[in-house]
């Protein structure tokens, strides 16, 4: 009998390089014609990357679970190579069909030399690679950073960088609700940097081109375009997960979004909203212009007590999840569930007690090797990788919007290497930035 060999073997050993054309052209028509049918999606094509008639990427902002479906669509009929999360590969939904397009491997916001290798293989033979700099779709219907350094690589590889600008699938399919929601999306590509420009700018002046680029609020041009979206009257649903403080008593994890409303159980506050993501608040209600600014009002406060509290902690119950090298997870689940216990972020990293496969079990990571959550299919449960182990974390109550919060503002207080917007400065103005101010 042959050994089995790890998935994670199986993947570093394959031959990437362009899918045949047959192939590519199969794996469009079923991801835009046949299940894209649906979205009715709009293109727009400023720059086509079929008259590039050598290698390029092709970059995207990350709005939904959805959006490579757009991205076939723009680039169609080239044939492309999507660079998607490792953890994908481990998903019986995807692993024959990610092996059979060639689709690259990437741990997210983790050093991972398989897919440069991979990336560098696809482009010295011509190929178009397609990926998203943000490294995760978005939570709240903005943009996050890109991973820093992005443009290292676009200086490295030297060829076109392409933008397939994405508009409105945020509120097509919500991080907080799986609901598949109907009104109209927008994909429009251009070329955002010749490869004169990529030899010509600095790897800072091209990631903040791209940051500036993708920026976003889904609801504020939701507001301006009046769309009207099809949301099965449930489109308060899990909205606490991200707008967890009630912006009247400042209470948190007293909101609970139900059908199309959102209201606080300690003290009445809330509102409704109606299928244009409007909120109508209630009378004497205090509700922020949309859950954007409701969250970004969130990180505003955790930004000012991590600095006032110096013991300050955050925690919750939790069940966590790994990977199996020899065993593909299923049923839309992300991985296996292995121990519980608790999960803690404070000054020093995020922390775990509890159990794993049967035994006592901890891990402590800190924000020199975190930065940023992963929220891999929807807000009830956040991912990341530890010294490149995958892990799944399913806290027991509402938390994952603040989990996801605190980690990014800790990382910035500590370390900064993930920074902010700089359209968001003032919300630090006069407070410690990390590496930025400590060494001064």
């Amino acid at each position: 009998m042959s050994k089995k060999i790890p998935i994670s073997k199986q993947l570093a050993q394959r031959k990437y390089a362009p899918p045949s054309k047959f192939i590519d052209g199969l794996y469009k028509f079923l991801m835009v014609d046949i299940i894209g049918r649906k979205y009715k999606p709009k293109f727009h094509i400023i720059d086509d990357v079929n008259d590039c008639d050598g290698p390029c990427f092709v970059i995207f902002n990350h709005l939904s679970r959805i959006d490579h479906m757009y991205v076939c669509g723009a680039t169609s009929p080239r044939v492309t190579n999507m660079i998607a999360g490792q953890s994908e590969f481990y998903r019986k939904k995807f692993s024959f069909i990610f092996k059979l397009d060639k689709v690259i491997p990437k741990k997210n916001y983790y050093p991972d030399r398989l897919t440069i290798a991979a990336t560098a293989k696809v482009i010295k033979k011509g190929g178009c690679v397609t990926f998203a700099p943000e490294g995760l779709a978005s939570d709240y219907g903005g943009n996050k950073p890109i991973v820093p350094g992005t443009s290292k690589m676009f200086k490295h590889f030297k060829v076109p960088v392409y933008l397939c600008y994405l508009e409105g699938q945020y509120l097509q399919n919500t991080k907080v609700c799986l609901d598949e929601r109907y009104g109209e999306t927008h994909a429009t590509m251009s070329l955002l940097f010749s490869k004169e420009d990529v030899e010509r700018l600095s790897v800072e002046e091209m990631d903040d081109i791209i940051n500036e680029k993708f920026r976003r609020n889904e609801y504020a041009w939701n507001k301006e375009k009046k769309i009207k979206w099809k949301t099965k009257g449930r489109i308060c649903h899990r909205l606490e997960d991200f707008c967890y403080k009630c912006p009247k008593c400042k209470q948190e994890f007293t909101m609970k979004g139900e059908l199309d409303r959102i209201t606080c159980s300690n003290c009445g506050n809330g509102a409704t909203m109606d299928d244009y993501y409007e909120f109508h608040p209630f009378e004497g209600a205090v509700i922020p212009e949309s859950p954007f600014d409701w969250v970004e009002q969130e990180r505003m406060d955790l930004i000012k007590e991590i600095r006032e509290n110096p013991d300050y902690y955050f925690e919750d119950e939790c069940q966590i999840g790994n990977l199996d090298e020899y065993k593909l997870v299923g049923k839309n689940k992300t991985s296996f569930i292995v121990g519980e216990g608790k999960i803690r972020v404070d000054h020093q990293g995020m922390h775990y007690r509890g159990t794993r496969n049967g035994e006592p079990y901890e891990f402590d990571v800190d924000y020199e090797n975190l930065y940023t959550l992963i929220t891999e299919v929807d807000s009830s449960f956040f991912n990341f990788y530890l010294k490149g182990e995958y892990f799944d974390v399913f806290p027991k109550h509402h938390t994952v919007g603040k989990f996801c919060l605190l980690v990014e503002e800790m990382h910035r207080y500590h370390v900064n290497f993930y920074k902010n917007f700089k359209w968001n400065d003032h919300m630090y103005e006069g407070l410690e930035l990390g590496i930025d101010l400590k060494d001064k």
